[in-house]
């Protein structure tokens, strides 16, 4: 008889998960423009603001990791969500950009322990012969909240102009999950004993330091897409009102990402998914980046071109994504202990913090002195040298520290 993937406590990891992602991402591509307008912050501070979040959120990562390994489990996942929560209101008090910046900037500290206590939680809820296919499942949850959710956020902007409502329905929805988790069961967890030595598996897999480094690449491309996409749509392409079915074909292609890439992560087909949605995703944002020049090159349909070459793009990117992030995460737990899923799960999404917050920071530095055009082909640039190192080194490196015999 197959072990029930979809049992209770796995649904309501996912859906808690969906929710501080959702409330996370409905604000992301909007504050840029909010601070902008509200603040009159220029696109450099914009760029410093954003970052400090992501920033905060690395900075908490490796002790979320050993926090969560060593201590009980939903104690560590309550207050943290219950903070993250909480943050959302500081946005709606600060008054001033400094004020603003400081409650942004201490919102990263609870994101990144909540978010490693979850998906450590989720681990920890799947039967062990599905826990591949599970966990490519989970990484869904939170990519289709990066998707949908700032469809939604647009849509509600672009219909009533406020950005307080915005805010209000982000500490809405963190509530709702916050709500969700504290229904969870937890079965029995190897507590991982005191260590006199001090040593940095405590707080990053030094085992699967290469996938991280790999995964930093992916998450500067995101991060710059994920908060310039609405100002370089607008100056550079001249679509103002697309953002919204952007992010929506984003999602649609990563719906499609688990359809066709399903069956490789239940064989324990890991590496096989990584590089098709590594070199699916550098296709996207390679067209996205060309789309002025091509369009050029067909003075008669230009804007028909430009259409189908942005919204091209939105369904690569999420295709490619929803391949590649579930397969990195399993390949990162799979080169660990099993009384170091924690640290696992809080390494990979190191990585990604690492690659978001630059993104954020020096997309906004490069737009500034050189325009939002060179900004995105920096992402082409980077994201080219991630699937060249994924294919070059990083794939030979996991599998030569593989522990589960299951997975290739």
């Amino acid at each position: 008889m197959t072990d029930r993937l979809w049992n209770s406590n796995y649904c309501k990891v996912m859906t808690a998960n969906f929710s501080l992602f959702f409330a996370f991402y409905v604000l992301t591509p909007l504050l840029p423009l909010y601070l902008s307008e509200h603040f009159g912050a220029t696109k450099d501070v914009i760029g410093l603001v954003l970052s400090g979040y992501t920033i905060t959120a690395l900075l908490i990562r490796p002790f979320s990791g050993y926090m969560v390994d060593s201590f009980p489990r939903k104690k560590i996942l309550m207050i943290a969500f219950g903070l993250f929560s909480v943050f959302f209101a500081g946005y709606l008090a600060a008054s001033t950009l400094l004020l603003f910046m400081i409650i942004r900037t201490l919102h990263g500290g609870p994101f990144g322990m909540v978010t490693t206590a979850n998906a450590t939680a989720a681990i920890d809820v799947l039967p062990s012969s599905r826990r591949t296919e599970g966990i490519g499942y989970y990484g869904l949850s939170n990519n289709l909240a990066m998707a949908l959710a700032p469809t939604i956020g647009i849509f509600i902007y672009q219909l009533t102009g406020s950005f307080e409502l915005l805010f209000w329905l982000a500490l809405i929805v963190a509530c709702c999950g916050w709500l969700v988790d504290a229904t969870l069961t937890f079965p029995e967890k190897q507590i991982v004993p005191n260590r006199s030595k001090l040593s940095w598996d405590r707080f990053f897999l030094v085992r699967g330091w290469l996938l991280g480094l790999n995964m930093v690449a992916f998450g500067f491309s995101f991060g710059v897409l994920s908060n310039y996409l609405a100002i370089y749509g607008k100056e550079v392409m001249g679509i103002t009102g697309g953002t919204g079915t952007y992010f929506m074909l984003c999602a649609v292609g990563l719906m499609l990402s688990r359809l066709q890439g399903g069956r490789a992560l239940r064989n324990g087909r890991v590496t096989h998914n990584a590089g098709e949605g590594i070199v699916i995703s550098f296709v996207g944002y390679t067209l996205f980046i060309l789309i002025p020049t091509l369009s050029s090159l067909f003075t008669l349909h230009s804007s028909l071109f430009t259409s189908i070459g942005y919204y091209g793009s939105a369904l690569l990117i999420g295709l490619g994504n929803g391949h590649m992030w579930p397969a990195f995460q399993n390949m990162t737990i799979n080169v660990a202990s099993n009384n170091q899923r924690g640290t696992a799960n809080s390494t990979i999404l190191i990585s990604w913090d690492i690659g978001m917050g630059l993104g954020i920071l020096l997309g906004g530095v490069i737009s500034e002195l050189l325009g939002y055009s060179a900004a995105f082909w920096s992402v082409v640039l980077v994201n080219g040298a991630g699937v060249a190192c994924y294919f070059l080194a990083t794939k030979a490196f996991f599998l030569r520290r593989n522990l589960n015999d299951t997975v290739r």
